[in-house]
């Protein structure tokens, strides 16, 4: 798994804009970085051959060898960047076609499957450690150049759509290491990975011989359940939550039926785990359409696999936690909060380049100066994100800065999380004013108290059903908070 993990390095593109070939060089500089951690699962023990990174920064693929003498290959590949509903997006699973690349000419996979293949196995390196190669002649190469004993493993893996990816490659090396003098034996272990194809694909990669074809899957994790049976998680999470809400059960059923009747196959055997639903997040257990995506993303994340694999988490990359000042204007001073900054850390406003900032020693200040982007941003508003050699940092709400002001209205915390009618609640955030306006949910509050531009009481008003979670937002000018788990408030009654 941590092999599979690695695969998100530098998954991001700067957000002010780089070259692919500045990103491919800092996607090996991290995985290089981690390969030699003695502190993660790989143990120091292996060493990177060949990377590749798609057109658009679609996909990614690597190769990696062994050192400690068990003669050991692993292709990793990662999917698309982005999140589940993204994923889903990206693949186009209306259409099933051939895939003869597989070394038979009966498999049938998805288009959108077949897509991503093909771009990681028609990807050319254009980096160290083996410049202007494919795959199959990186991975040819490697083969040969190794010892005869023991015999050469080729471990084919990925998480999520690189898991779907790997269990494509998986027959496709294998029909191309039949030319090959010196033969390896191949396994493949995915995690977290959607289908590829129907039972034709499932047939044939059945009948080939693997020395391990593990397909290891979180018991409560929506995306390995594309495209087979995505339909029965609208019935999750078990208690304590979150149940999926009439919005969610649509969402799922909407991509269920993209599908248009082709039956989708899971390969390989399924190993579940977490079947009891010990692992959680237990801060996103409300009936709400925000807590259930965000437990989806958090029974999928690469970090809830390691810790159910046992294996120790990533370095982490870098987070930004929130900006202050939030508002102000080009040359202003800002200190940016989070983790994870390294000393090769840069800062972008969007799609602003910072040039001035200082990198604090204890990995979680950094003090800007704000770049020029005056009548270019069209809101007014940006992200403030942090890249280094392992990462971006997400877009997050209390991350943003204002040009010209006024601050951004945030909510990013309430108190208590539950009562009556008529509890008074301290919202927490930033960019509040005397005379904003409190929702709860579409209701606005009949009291409110501004103590300070981080904090309102409000008094929780009276809705038609008292026994409902609902977001807390607060509107200040033409401005709203935007909705998150953190602002929710569950009314227990009357």
């Amino acid at each position: 798994m941590t092999l599979a993990a690695l695969a998100s390095t530098g998954a991001t593109p700067r957000p002010s804009g780089e070259t692919l070939e500045h990103q491919t060089a800092r996607i090996i500089t991290g995985i290089n970085a981690q390969l030699s951690d003695p502190g993660l699962a790989t143990q120091n023990a292996w060493q990177l051959v060949w990377l590749a990174l798609s057109d658009a920064n679609a996909n990614m693929a690597y190769i990696a060898k062994s050192t400690n003498g068990s003669n050991e290959f692993a292709v990793a590949a990662r999917g698309t960047d982005a999140d589940w509903t993204d994923i889903f997006e990206d693949i186009e699973v209306g259409k099933v076609v051939p895939f003869p690349e597989s070394g038979s000419p009966k498999p049938y996979v998805s288009k959108g499957a077949k897509d991503a293949f093909d771009r990681v196995a028609n990807a050319l390196s254009i980096a160290s450690p083996s410049p202007n190669l494919t795959l199959v002649q990186a991975l040819a190469a490697a083969i040969q150049a190794a010892p005869s004993s023991p015999q050469p493993t080729v471990y084919l893996t990925g998480h999520s759509l690189g898991g779907c990816i790997a269990s494509m490659l998986a027959p496709y090396l294998q029909a191309q290491a039949k030319t090959w003098k010196k033969q390896p034996k191949f396994a493949v272990i995915t995690y977290a990975a959607p289908t590829a194809g129907v039972q034709s694909f499932v047939d044939y990669f059945n009948s080939l011989s693997w020395v391990i074809d593990e397909r290891q899957n979180n018991a409560y994790d929506l995306v390995p359940h594309a495209w087979a049976d995505l339909d029965t998680t609208a019935g999750w999470y078990p208690s304590p939550g979150p149940q999926a809400t009439d919005e969610v059960k649509l969402l799922i059923g909407t991509f269920a039926q993209s599908t248009k009747g082709n039956v989708y196959v899971q390969p390989g055997t399924l190993c579940l785990m977490n079947t009891g639903y010990a692992s959680l997040n237990k801060s996103l257990i409300n009936k709400t359409t925000q807590d259930f995506l965000g437990q989806v993303a958090f029974q999928h994340a690469n970090d809830t696999y390691l810790d159910l694999v046992g294996a120790p988490d990533l370095p982490p990359r870098p987070e930004v936690t929130n900006v202050t000042p939030s508002f102000g204007k080009a040359g202003d001073t800002v200190t940016i909060n989070g983790t994870g900054f390294s000393p090769d850390s840069v800062v972008d406003f969007d799609q602003f380049a910072c040039t001035k900032f200082t990198i604090d020693p204890s990995g979680i200040k950094i003090t800007a100066q704000v770049p020029d982007g005056t009548g270019v941003v069209h809101t007014g508003v940006v992200h403030v994100r942090v890249t280094n050699t392992l990462g971006t940092s997400p877009a997050v709400a209390m991350g943003q800065f204002a040009y010209g002001g006024p601050p951004p209205v945030v909510v990013s915390a309430v108190s208590p999380t539950s009562g009556n009618v008529g509890t008074p609640v301290t919202i927490s955030g930033e960019g509040f004013a005397q005379g904003a306006t409190v929702y709860f949910k579409d209701k606005a509050s009949d009291s409110v108290k501004f103590v300070n531009t981080g904090q309102i009481i409000a008094t929780a008003p009276g809705l038609l059903d008292v026994h409902q979670t609902v977001d807390i937002t607060v509107k200040v000018g033409q401005a709203t908070s935007p909705k998150s788990p953190a602002d929710e408030f569950t009314y227990t009654g009357r």
